[in-house]
């Protein structure tokens, strides 16, 4: 008599929040296959438990109850302020669980402090993950286990691209750098399309150029074993006309000052966890 394996038993996965980067995570699982009733969402604003029903059929709960504890990994995606209070309403449902925080500089210290346990990943995503183009990175406390971070790993992969750090702190520079990244490329893609409105192409063609132009070079980024500054040089002739908008550039100082927006990013983000940790 011959016996066939049942297919391995697919966790329940719980979000605390279900805004923007709790969507973005919940239809990558779901576009992987992840069924819908594997999935427990607690979010307390009406509108967007209405938009998690019409998106994906899921009931939303407006608040943490019985229903966390078949939950094997819970996710938070909440705003680093309401991130204790939202702990301390669920922390009597969810022993059992790994914890997945996405909030922005809370530390896996006070974490683990709010919920009474070590088993913590913290992870960086950004916005394309809403497009199955995210970056992301991961840190787990020593407490979790190799198949924990497996999960997790299975978990983003949905989002996009993912890598570990080995250190919570480099968590601050992800922020800087990819955490709020998106919103540096939209800055710069408002500044040319408006420099192109202003040399006489309509808003449409300009936009178009412009968002066209960033998905080509970082695709050839991607690709391109050469660095950043290689691919820079090649396309820059002495005398022409990128030269002329890179000598521009470096005049007025936009390199420095953008570092400068860096550091700043990643100080708030350590302010973060001071003022909203534990």
């Amino acid at each position: 008599m011959s016996h066939t394996a049942a297919p391995p038993a697919l966790p329940t996965i719980a979000f605390i929040g279900g805004g923007n980067m709790a969507s973005a995570i919940i239809g990558g699982l779901i576009r992987q296959g992840h069924p819908a009733s594997q999935i427990e969402v607690v979010e307390p604003y009406a509108p967007t438990r209405e938009a998690l029903l019409k998106n994906f059929g899921l009931t939303a709960q407006p608040e943490a109850g019985p229903a966390l504890q078949r939950a094997s990994i819970v996710v938070w995606a909440v705003k680093p302020q309401t991130f204790k209070d939202a702990a301390a309403q669920a922390k009597a449902h969810t022993p059992q669980a790994l914890h997945l925080s996405v909030a922005a500089g809370i530390r896996s210290d006070s974490i683990a402090q709010w919920l009474g346990t070590e088993r913590i990943v913290r992870t960086m995503p950004n916005t394309p993950a809403l497009v199955g183009k995210g970056m992301s990175a991961i840190y787990a406390r020593p407490a979790v286990t190799p198949a924990e971070r497996q999960s997790v790993e299975a978990i983003m992969a949905s989002t996009g691209e993912f890598l570990w750090v080995e250190s919570e702190t480099q968590l601050d520079a992800v922020t800087a750098l990819s955490g709020s990244g998106p919103a540096y490329v939209f800055y710069f893609l408002e500044a040319m399309t408006r420099a192109g409105v202003g040399m006489g192409l309509t808003e449409a063609q300009a936009h178009q150029l412009a968002v066209g132009t960033f998905v080509g070079a970082s695709e050839l980024a991607r690709r391109s074993d050469e660095s950043p500054a290689v691919l820079r040089e090649r396309v820059t002739s002495k005398g022409g006309t990128t030269y002329a908008a890179l000598q521009s550039m470096e005049a007025s100082g936009v390199s420095q000052a953008f570092e400068a927006a860096m550091r700043a990013a990643e100080k708030r983000a350590n302010e973060l966890g001071n003022e909203f940790g534990s």
